[in-house]
């Protein structure tokens, strides 16, 4: 309901809430298991409505908001943007739904194939994000961000978002970080200061968020890389333990 809400918002010209309202489903993404988990309400159906409705408020919801904002400009060519990011959302969901981890590499449970969807939703608004902040101004880069840039740096980021999705990038599962307990007064303190900071600097952290977990993919790629020849060493040093 949410993400077809934000397809609304965007379609009346409200590109700010149409933002938040893809930020805030996300938040409900990120929650929705652990609430069915903890109230026992948990089910093979739910699994699978998740992912559908992952497609639409992750999917179909962000590629529209960015067509009515500029890619429409484009005529054909951006609706075919649209077309492109929003199959590459299923394709990446219906992966994930089949994905198993084997017993002997519990370690790869801390990883995603690809860039998951509500993250991508993030990456495919940074342009939008950007122009609604006062970073441009602030940085004096307004030439570089005219109306007339805008569909094609929204259009570069569309397609790069896409191919991410369904490549085999490793990318930090964020919902599996396990915190220690005595850093959870730490945990917190960090929580609350970036929700209050994001109440009065909202378009301006969700852009800076963007650009930190841009900078995060390539270092999970390379821990990613590093853990799997470990676990590859080790396995081969039971194997000769065997024999």
């Amino acid at each position: 309901c949410i993400g077809l809400t934000s397809i609304k918002f965007a379609f009346d010209g409200k590109f700010e809430m149409a933002v938040i309202a893809i930020i805030v489903a996300g938040i409900i993404d990120g929650l929705d298991g652990r609430i069915a988990r903890l109230i026992g309400g948990a089910s093979k159906v739910g699994k699978e409505l998740d992912s559908l409705t992952d497609v639409i408020s992750f999917g179909v919801a962000p590629s529209f908001i960015m067509y009515f904002w500029s890619i429409n400009e484009i005529g054909k060519f951006g609706w075919l943007l649209v077309l492109v990011y929003t199959v590459c959302c299923a394709l990446r969901l219906a992966r994930f739904n089949l994905t198993k981890i084997h017993e002997d590499e519990p370690w790869k449970i801390n990883f995603f194939e690809g860039v998951p969807s509500p993250a991508a939703a993030g990456l495919v608004l940074l342009p939008l994000i950007l122009n609604l902040s006062d970073i441009v101004d602030l940085l004096n880069i307004n030439n570089l961000f005219k109306e007339e840039n805008n569909k094609i740096i929204s259009s570069i980021v569309i397609l790069i978002t896409s191919i991410l999705m369904v490549s085999k990038v490793p990318t930090y599962s964020l919902k599996r970080i396990v915190i220690p307990r005595s850093l959870g007064g730490f945990l917190l303190l960090g929580i609350g200061t970036y929700i209050s900071v994001l109440i009065f600097y909202t378009f301006e952290i969700l852009f800076l968020t963007g650009l930190v977990y841009i900078t995060l993919i390539p270092a999970s790629y390379l821990h990613h890389k590093h853990l799997n020849k470990k676990s590859s060493e080790s396995q081969e040093d039971e194997i000769e333990d065997i024999l």
